[in-house]
């Protein structure tokens, strides 16, 4: 089972300017307006959520996840803590 990670941004380059910064280097991307990654360990999905929170006030960027077949949650503030939380518990590997 895979997590999926979509960020959606209505600025041009402000999801590469995140991504740059996220993996500390130059990071080209297809489409300045949106980018889906996919991981196959779902506890992964943690790291990248922990710092778009940290970094929502800097970056113009919307974050969905998708834990199963067209079932999008929206990260934000107020739910985060509890997604992170439901992810460990309902993939505890």
């Amino acid at each position: 089972m895979s997590i999926s990670v979509n960020l959606y941004s209505t600025k041009k380059n402000e999801i590469k300017n995140f991504l740059g910064s996220y993996y500390n280097k130059n990071f080209p991307i297809s489409d300045d307006l949106k980018w889906e990654i996919k991981y196959d360990n779902p506890t992964q999905v943690a790291d990248i959520i922990g710092v778009f929170i940290d970094n929502n006030d800097k970056y113009q960027i919307n974050m969905w996840i998708q834990l199963d077949s067209n079932f999008y949650l929206n990260v934000n503030d107020n739910n985060v803590n509890k997604i992170i939380k439901y992810i460990f518990e309902r993939y505890p590997y």
